[in-house]
């Protein structure tokens, strides 16, 4: 075995230090970064100071509408204009959700956009997405939008496989030719290099990327070309040392640092297909992209892109503050995307009916004496869900009492303690060891109980309601 090195000695406590620097509770855990990091590019030692990231004008764009739409049955107008203006409460005054896209193809999709713009919010901007086609800007100049995405598909599988072009140089003429048109139509387009992390990085992707520099300087600052890096099929990797075109920093850098796209016109959009969507997002930032495309609860084509609420309480982390996002929306969104069919699963983070919900017992124990024990954070001021406990064979007396607390709404000294739960507890136990029972037991049969076995509470704290 290699020798010790170091002996540490044990730091004596009899006070807990909770390091609440990092662990705030009424916030999300906060990261706190240090630079700097080494990556190695093409052989060479590359730093990266993390500690200017919070610093950064980073945000969080939107592609629900879009993207969103390709994995379930169309939204309609209405829901969409209320997803919309939810939205605008996540957005925060900063803009931390600063834009949105939509389809502009039929009337439907035109009268949406309208009536998103007429609400007034400033943030999520609106913005198009069409196809690589000269004549589609007609439809982007009507609406009076500033900006649009156009695909602009960027591996080998897409250029011959499926666009059936001649050669890559055919391609990247047509892209330009479709890039020019959007300038002569005044507006901003945003190029989505689809499957980038399966692309020839150097034969293709910077060679394209350097052109569209270079037609950029020709224009006015308000019209140079934005760059989303698609990864289409989920291949990227956060890994330091991996290679392209899979590794995600190494990307940013290439066209950050040697084709000079700003960091305010890099824009990452990924997918889950490996479960790296959101980590792969977070990289992006780190790395020097200061847009990360996100949709709601991560729903949208396959297995889904990164999702707004994830990437929400990740930008509050890094920020050290919510910067005026009204967190409370992200319950409101998911109790309405329930309404309306969209499946979230009850353990879904942040907005899953359950993902706070603990089923044992040691951790109800925990619970009951303090909530950040087994609670990430202030959930019910953040999300308005404060944490509960699903009652089963394993949930103790601990658990009945966290349970019968919550259901009273009962606060410190009025709290009931687990001694003077017996009864109800015993009646959970008996449901499984006397009647055999293998499911959790739901709100509604513990609230006959509570109202049979606590009348007094139930008269004083319930009747009324």
């Amino acid at each position: 075995m290699e020798k010790v090195k170091k002996r540490h000695q044990l730091v004596d406590a009899v006070e807990p230090n909770l390091l609440e620097d990092t662990f705030p509770h009424k916030l999300p855990p906060l990261i706190r970064l240090n630079g700097p990091v080494i990556e190695y590019v093409d052989g060479k030692a590359v730093e990266f100071d993390f500690s200017t990231v919070k610093a950064r004008d980073i945000h969080i764009t939107d592609t629900t509408f879009r993207d969103g739409q390709q994995a379930r049955p169309p939204y309609t107008i209405d829901q969409m204009v209320h997803i919309y203006d939810l939205m605008g409460r996540l957005s925060g005054p900063e803009g931390a959700v600063r834009q949105t896209e939509f389809f502009l193809y039929t009337n439907n999709d035109r009268e949406t956009l309208d009536r998103c713009r007429a609400l007034g919010h400033k943030y999520p901007q609106c913005t198009g997405w069409i196809r690589a086609v000269k004549g589609d800007f007609r439809l982007v100049k009507e609406a009076g939008l500033k900006e649009t995405g156009m695909l602009t598909s960027c591996s080998d599988y897409h250029i011959f496989q499926k666009l059936k072009f001649r050669s890559r140089k055919e391609c990247l003429e047509s892209y330009c030719e479709v890039v020019d048109a959007a300038f002569e139509a005044g507006v901003r387009p945003r190029c989505h290099l689809e499957d980038v992390t399966r692309a020839d990085i150097d034969g293709f992707v910077l060679p394209f990327v350097d052109r569209l520099m270079e037609m950029s300087q020709q224009v006015p600052e308000e019209l140079s070309v934005k760059i989303r890096l698609c990864d289409t099929m989920g291949f990227g990797v956060s890994y330091p040392g991996a290679e392209l075109p899979r590794s995600v920093p190494k990307l940013i850098y290439k066209l950050n640092k040697e084709c000079g796209v700003p960091s305010s016109r890099l824009e990452w959009h990924g997918h889950n297909d490996f479960h790296k969507v959101h980590v792969n997002g977070a990289t992006a930032w780190l790395y020097g992209c200061d847009a990360v495309n996100t949709t709601l609860f991560g729903f949208g084509e396959r297995t889904g892109n990164p999702p707004m609420e994830g990437a929400i309480f990740e930008y509050i982390a890094i920020k050290g503050n919510t910067c005026g996002i009204d967190t409370l929306a992200i319950t409101e969104l998911a109790e309405y995307m329930v309404s309306i069919g969209l499946p979230i699963p009850d353990n879904y983070p942040f907005a899953g009916r359950s993902f706070n919900t603990t089923r044992a017992g040691i951790h109800a124990g925990g619970l009951r004496q303090d909530e950040r024990i087994y609670n990430i954070f202030d959930t019910e001021k953040l999300l308005g869900r404060p944490p509960r406990v699903a009652i089963t064979d394993k949930s103790g007396a601990d658990g009945v009492a966290h349970w019968l607390n919550e259901f009273f709404g009962l606060k410190g000294e009025e709290r009931i303690n687990k001694i003077r739960v017996h009864k109800l507890a015993r009646w959970v136990i008996d449901q499984y060891e006397k009647q055999g029972r293998l499911t959790a037991i739901s709100d509604q049969e513990l609230d006959q109980k509570a109202k049979e076995l606590y009348p007094d509470y139930w008269q004083k704290y319930k009747a009324k309601a």
